[in-house]
Formats: structure tokens, sequence, C-alpha cells
């Protein structure tokens, strides 16, 4: 399989949000945050229990549908959830409450390719063993959402209703009386998320073949891919974590640029393909990107009332990114090799700088 190839597995779940957001975002303008929250779970539950029935298939298509069904799951958390979390609370501090609860995303990420390399380590396996192995993680991980689904089901959540808050400037504050395409900040910020998404996935997707790249010196084992992916998730997870910390002293939106000036600094030095000079500049770079995500939507949602829901969806929509720009990663890589695939994800992160800048600030579109 080839590097534009394997692109097809972050095309197939990327692709699913672009497809659920909006519907999810009706959905819980219909029922509210907390049931949109629990057909989330339902979802990734449903995709991930097909997986591990339709195993025996073998067949790479059938897996990349079901991979879609769990991306609609997926796209409805992210809806949901995100928004919900810069609710609670004072706005002031949103960026901070929804840069800390996706801190916890690195866990899974760090702890992820560390149980992938446990299932298929064995290298003398054949593959239809190796098939046959996915079964049971697929069916723990559809069981434990389940569960994750039922105590949301039975938790009592407040739920917020911004069509009937009564802030005191409801009326008078321009920001929520425009329609959303007239919305400055949320319309840059839906192109920042796509910038976003698409350079973190890029540089997510292809850690592993950089490191293991026939060009790279030092060059490793493609066995000792995951412990290389697990520590660059660790910086991530640690980048978040600091991050909504930081954001105590700093405003997040200087640091949101400042984050995204060190990535750009940084991926030259990683497509020059120096070693471990570039090794260590990479996973520089998985640190500067940890903030961005949650920054931006919290940036792109605010002040919007009424029309949270509906912005929301459209952010989540922008994470197709992830699906259009791995495969065109691959291809350069494919034609020239690893290290310069990393040159492809700076124009996303220049856009972000500008929106850290700029772009977030709450004008009208003339």
């Amino acid at each position: 399989m080839s590097k534009a190839q394997s692109g097809m597995i972050q095309f197939s779940v990327y692709t699913a949000y672009f497809g659920m957001a909006l519907p999810a975002g009706y959905f819980m303008r219909r029922f509210g945050y907390k049931n949109g929250i629990i057909l989330g779970l339902s979802l990734f539950a449903s995709g991930a229990f097909l997986i591990a029935a339709t195993t025996s298939f073998e067949s790479f298509w059938i897996f990349l549908i079901c991979l879609f069904i769990m991306g609609c799951g997926l796209a409805t958390l992210e809806t949901a959830a995100n928004p919900y979390t810069t609710k609670l609370g004072p706005k002031e501090s949103a960026e901070r409450r929804i840069n800390f609860s996706q801190s916890f995303n690195g866990l899974a990420w760090v702890i992820g390719p560390l149980i992938g390399l446990f299932i298929y380590g064995n290298n003398s396996s054949v593959e239809g063993e190796k098939l046959s192995s996915m079964i049971l993680p697929y069916s723990i991980i559809g069981g434990t959402v389940l569960l994750v689904a039922l105590l949301f089901f039975l938790a009592k959540l407040p739920e917020i209703k911004e069509e009937e808050t009564n802030e005191e400037n409801t009326g008078t504050n321009q920001a929520q009386s425009l329609p959303l395409i007239k919305q400055r900040h949320f319309v840059l910020g839906v192109i920042a998320q796509f910038c976003y998404v698409a350079a973190q996935t890029g540089v997510f997707s292809y850690l592993i073949n950089f490191v293991t790249d026939v060009n790279m010196n030092p060059h490793f084992d493609v066995a000792n891919g995951p412990y290389f992916l697990s520590i660059g998730f660790a910086l991530f997870m640690i980048g978040r974590m600091s991050g909504s910390y930081i954001m105590r002293f700093f405003v997040p939106t200087k640091l949101l640029a400042f984050y995204a000036f060190m990535c750009c600094l940084l991926l030259p030095v990683v497509s020059i393909g120096a070693g471990w000079i570039s090794l260590i500049a990479l996973y520089g770079v998985f640190f500067f990107m940890s903030i961005m995500f949650p920054t931006i939507f919290a940036l792109g949602i605010k002040d919007l009332g009424p029309k949270t829901k509906k912005a929301s969806s459209f952010l989540v929509m922008s994470i197709v990114g992830g699906a259009v720009f791995p495969p065109v990663m691959g291809l350069i890589a494919d034609k020239f090799n690893m290290s310069v695939g990393f040159f492809a994800p700076i124009p996303f992160f220049i856009f972000i700088l500008y929106f850290g800048l700029k772009g977030y600030k709450i004008k009208s579109i003339v």
C-alpha cells in the first residue's frame, strides 16, 4: 500500500465530519447537547462493533465504511461536546476549559499506538491472524463507549439553551444579530480550523513514515514506529495541558499566534532531513499544534448566542481538511521523499498565525 493509499483511512473518517456535522447540529437544536453527546457515542460504538463483526471479510473497503460510521459518531460528539464545554462557565475562560477538556484526547493517542504494537507486534503472524486479532479490541472499544453513553443517559446534566438565555446584551449585541456568513471571526475560524486539521492530520499520519523512510538518517525499524508516535502524542497532550494553564496569564489569541509561528519555523527543519535534529523539530510541531483546535473552536463561536449550535456544525464540517490533505501530502512524499512532504503544511500554519493575530476579532463582513 502506498502512502497516498494509506491516506484513505483519514479520508474516510474526516469525510464523515463533513457529512454529519450539519445533521448533528440540527439534532442538537431539537434535542439538546446531552442527547447529541449520547447519539455521537452510540454511532461510534456501532462502528466499532461493525469492524469486529466484518473483520473476517478481509475487505479494506468495508473497513473504511465502518470507520466512516465511527467518524459520524466523532463528528456528532465534536458538534455537541465542544460548544457545551465553552458554555459551562464564564465566557472569559472558555478557551482554557475546552483546551483542558481536550487534553485527555492525548492520553488515548499515547496509549493507542502502543496497543496497536501489542496487537500487531508479532511480525511472524500471518495476515489472517492479524486481522482476527482486531475483533477483541474493537469489541472492547464498542462496549466501553456504549457504557459511557449509558452513563450520560443516566446522568443529570445542565441543558443550555442559548435561545432562552437572558444575557444583558442579547438584544443589542451586533455579533448575535448578524447572519453567520456576515460574522468575520466565524468565517475565518472555519477556514483556520480547516487549515489546522489538514496540517495536524498530515503530521500525525506520516510521523512513522518519516522515521522509517529509507532516506532518513538514522533510519529506524518500522516496528519501533508506534513508540515514536506515542512520544509525539505525549508531547501533544502535555502541550494542551500546559497551554490551558498558560492561558491564565497570556491572552489565548496571542498564544495561538505564537504556537503557529513556531510551527512555521520548525517544519523547514523537519523537511531538510537532518536526522535527529529534524525528528526533534517534528516533536516540537506536535507540542505547538496542541492548543490550536480547541482555541480556534472557542474563538470561532464566541458571542454567537442562539447561533452557537449551527456555528459549531460548520466548524466541525471544516474538519474535512483532514480528509483532503493527507493523500496530497502522501503524493508529495511518494514523488520525492517523506521529509519533503513536511513542507506542505506550512501555508496552513501561516493562516492560523494570521487568525491568532487579527482574524479572531469580532467584526462584520460588509
